[in-house]
């Protein structure tokens, strides 16, 4: 009698793909700022100026796709990035907050703004920022 396999633990293969899409002013920058900010790559035939792609070079995550549209942002962001520095579930606070603080002035320099730190307790939880197109993501 054949028994049926466990599911994958988490981490484990992706069993759908998908794409994340996103509402853009000028759907290039903001391509070029997630690619920077989260080590994607352009996904080739995405490269309209009404258009933009990025994908995980490594196959893993999902697509982000950018596209032109007439409204402005308006109002906060009902779902958003968090940039997981380093890596899942918690570990060493002091090196997470270290590479929060080295990651940050990275997206500051390409375009991203800091809009606040949040804390727990003593420790340095997340930084709250926005990108370019003033969408909010966390680093943490």
């Amino acid at each position: 009698m054949a028994t049926e396999p466990a599911p994958p633990a988490y981490g484990g293969a992706v069993a759908t793909f998908w794409t994340l899409g996103c509402d853009a002013d000028d759907p290039q920058r903001i391509a070029a700022f997630w690619a920077l900010a989260l080590g994607y790559v352009k996904e080739p035939g995405f490269d309209e100026p009404d258009n933009a792609s990025i994908v995980d070079p490594d196959g893993r995550g999902p697509a982000i796709a950018f596209l032109r549209v007439p409204e402005r942002k308006s109002a906060k962001n009902r779902m958003h990035i968090d940039i997981r520095v380093a890596g899942p579930g918690f570990g060493d606070e002091a090196e997470r907050a270290r590479l929060i603080r080295r990651k940050v002035p990275d997206l500051v320099a390409a375009g991203a703004t800091v809009v606040r730190e949040e804390w727990y307790g003593e420790v340095l939880g997340h930084v709250v920022m926005l990108d370019p197109e003033g969408n909010e993501f966390c680093v943490a």
